[in-house]
C-alpha cells in the first residue's frame, strides 16, 4: 500500500488476497463484460424499454408500435434495429407485415426483474 497524506492506496497490494484470488479465479473474459455492458446499453433508452415492454405483451408490427408509443415509424424502426442487433427482439414476416417479438424468455425475465426492482 502507498500512503498519500493520511490515506492509503491499494495500487500495489490486495488487502484481502484470499478473497481477491477467489474472485479472480471466477472472473469472466473481458469480452463477456463488454457483451454484458452492450446488453445493458440496449436497455438504457426509454423508447427501447417501452418497445420491449409492449412486445412482452404481444407481437406487434412497426405501425402498431409507432401508434402505441406516439412515435414515428422511422423512430420505432431505428429502435427495433438496435434491439435486433442486441439479440433482444426477433422478426417474422407475415404477408406484407413484419411482426416483432421478444427474442426469448431471457429478455422477458430481464425486463420483469427490472420492473420488479424499480417498483420496490
Amino acid at each position: 500500500m502507498i500512503l498519500f497524506g493520511d490515506r492509503l492506496s491499494c495500487q500495489d497490494n490486495a488487502t484481502h488476497a484470499d478473497a481477491v484470488q477467489a474472485v479472480q479465479a471466477q472472473m469472466p473474459e473481458p469480452d463477456v463484460f463488454y457483451d454484458l455492458s452492450m446488453l445493458f446499453k440496449a436497455f438504457s433508452d426509454k423508447t427501447r424499454v417501452q418497445v420491449l415492454w409492449a412486445l412482452s405483451k404481444s407481437q406487434l408490427c412497426v405501425c402498431d408500435l409507432a401508434f402505441l408509443l406516439g412515435k414515428t415509424e422511422s423512430a420505432i424502426s431505428h429502435q427495433l434495429k438496435l434491439l435486433r442487433l442486441a439479440n433482444l427482439v426477433k422478426s417474422e414476416r407475415q404477408g406484407k407485415h413484419v411482426f416483432y417479438a421478444l427474442a426469448d424468455e431471457h429478455v422477458q425475465a430481464i425486463l420483469a426483474m427490472g420492473f420488479e426492482h424499480v417498483n420496490e
